[in-house]
């Protein structure tokens, strides 16, 4: 199917797209301030610079959005043009949020994923499901985390 847009629209469009901040994050990190959850953002210095930092319980979260982070669910889909440009850009994100977590891991920080597809989208998990498992893990003392839209 051809782009109903421009080239040149699409890609002011596509570079007005938001790496931080994003809705998904802040509903994240506004519910889990509400719960008493403490934390730092952008760990400036840390692999990947991670979304946001809970320094207390040596644990970061990543809330990433599943076309740009290369996601197996409904949210991706490969784009058609370009498409070994987006097959380029898409897999170096998915190796340098491996060699993120990796790095944090061994650097004795917890590592949790919340999936865009878990809180938007046909799959999403009731919100609230969402915001408590995240909590119960930052007090457990399990390593990892991922939380994904259901099938």
């Amino acid at each position: 199917m051809a782009d109903v847009v421009s080239p040149e629209k699409r890609s002011q469009m596509m570079a007005g797209i938001k790496g931080k901040n994003t809705k998904p994050e802040m509903a994240m990190r506004s519910a889990l301030h509400r719960l008493g959850f403490r934390y730092k953002l952008h760990g400036k210095g840390m692999p990947g610079k991670p979304d946001v930092v809970f320094p207390k319980y040596r644990a970061v979260l990543l809330v990433h959005g599943c076309f740009w982070h290369g996601h197996s669910c409904h949210l991706f889909k490969w784009p058609s043009s370009r498409s070994e440009f987006w097959h380029t850009k898409i897999n170096r994100n998915r190796e340098v949020d491996r060699e993120s977590a990796a790095n944090l891991e061994q650097a004795g920080w917890r590592v949790g994923v919340v999936w865009e597809c878990a809180v938007r989208g046909r799959v999403m998990l009731p919100f609230p499901d969402v915001v408590e498992a995240v909590g119960k893990w930052l007090q457990s003392e399990e390593p990892t985390l991922e939380i994904r839209g259901t099938l």
